[in-house]
């Protein structure tokens, strides 16, 4: 009797405790990359060698001993993708994990919870921790990922103004208009500086193919040239460009060119031209807009003055066995060896693509849970319902010995 209460007893113990597992899934079943567990059973056996009334047993009777929880087995199943709209939440297509940091003690730490924020030194951090993410430079060596020296993007001075479309061979035997300005062409000096130039373009006297070229700074006449065109109305190589230097106050003196090659005709359009401003290669400083993060990791960041710059990319790590990872709070996993661990990037070597404005939900499956909780009860019942039986037949045993 006292045997089965212990096996009874073992039952409602092992049932308490996959109870917990479960409750433990149901009551993550909001929190991001939360991978769930679940019970594995193990029964006790040993080898009786009486059954208590002096008798020997034979000796390939075996009594069960009750059953205890053996471990539980994590489910590393990929949960849904849920929209957020913030493009540091991360997600992972595939086998590999984050690699996040302590920022006290360096030990590394692994997630599928992509929710990441800049903190107040710029370093990409699981929000609401100050555990680092850590990314790879170009060189495969593993760095933090942050935004320090990326705030601001530098200006670059203007050095070439390539122009395009038609200046109409009207405006030499136009007597009412023969001149043709280009206002506001923008140019960075050397301190990042912008300035508008004008630009204007008036036929060159006793010639029909010639426009003598000046570049205006204000009214100041900054710089000059002639370009020249063929019979055809086509730029004639050679002809086909005006340089100048230019210094404003303050600034050093740069370069600067004219591109007419691309693109530039002499046709007669009557009184209309279409010479324009088609690209101009400087640009000033750009303080930081945005941050975001490609298919392969790679962190991209883009400016205000239009320009755009990368990071490092996001590490991933993905490992021989998945079940020497071992669950910690925040949907992290610590690896129990040193080995196995292979550390890369997205969109090589089987360690999944990376994509933002989402993150991967949990992967618990409230039906199973609920299911799992219905044959945990009835075992926690079944189980009680064995010590409260052999409980009574013990006390029958000892008010018949008692002659009661």
């Amino acid at each position: 009797m006292l045997d089965s209460i212990f096996i009874g007893t073992s039952g409602l113990q092992t049932f308490s405790e996959g109870l917990k597992v479960i409750s433990n899934n149901i009551a993550n079943l909001n929190t991001p990359g939360f991978k769930s567990s679940s019970s594995v059973f193990a029964n006790l056996y040993y080898a009786d060698p009486g059954d208590g009334s002096g008798q020997n047993a034979d000796g390939n009777t075996h009594f069960g001993g009750g059953v205890s929880l053996g471990q539980t087995a994590v489910n590393f199943h990929v949960g849904e993708l849920r929209q957020t709209g913030n493009p540091l939440d991360l997600n992972i297509a595939g086998e590999g994990f984050f690699i996040v940091r302590d920022k006290g003690t360096g030990e590394p730490h692994y997630t599928r919870a992509g929710q990441f924020e800049f903190n107040k030194d710029g370093d990409l951090v699981v929000r609401g921790t100050e555990n680092q993410v850590v990314g790879l430079d170009t060189g495969g060596a593993q760095v933090p990922i942050g935004l320090n020296g990326l705030r601001i993007n530098p200006s670059k001075v203007t050095t070439t103004v390539t122009l395009s479309g038609n200046l109409s061979s009207d405006l030499f035997t136009n007597t009412t208009t023969n001149k043709f300005d280009i206002a506001s062409v923008k140019v960075i000096d050397s301190l990042g500086g912008e300035h508008a130039l004008k630009l204007t373009f008036t036929p060159k006297t006793a010639t029909n193919d010639t426009f003598v070229v000046k570049v205006l700074d204000g009214t100041t006449e900054v710089g000059s040239g002639e370009i020249k065109f063929s019979a055809g109305g086509q730029i004639m190589p050679g002809f086909d460009f005006v340089n100048f230097s230019y210094g404003p106050r303050g600034a050093s003196t740069s370069n600067i060119k004219l591109d007419f090659s691309n693109n530039v005709t002499d046709f007669n359009m009557g009184s209309t031209s279409s010479l324009a401003v088609g690209k101009v290669d400087g640009y000033g400083v750009g303080s930081l807009n945005n941050v975001s993060f490609e298919a392969d990791g790679t962190m991209t960041l883009s400016y205000s003055n239009g320009q755009k710059t990368t990071g490092p990319k996001v590490a991933l790590a993905r490992f021989d066995a998945n079940s020497q990872l071992h669950p910690e709070s925040a949907g992290s996993f610590t690896y129990a060896s040193r080995q196995g661990i292979h550390v890369g990037v997205a969109n090589q070597g089987g360690y999944g693509s990376i994509g933002s404005n989402q993150i991967e939900g949990s992967n618990v499956d409230l039906a199973t849970e609920f299911s799992d909780l219905i044959v945990a009860q009835r075992g926690y019942q079944a189980s009680s319902r064995i010590v409260s039986t052999a409980n009574e037949l013990l006390q029958d045993l000892f008010d018949m010995k008692g002659h009661r």
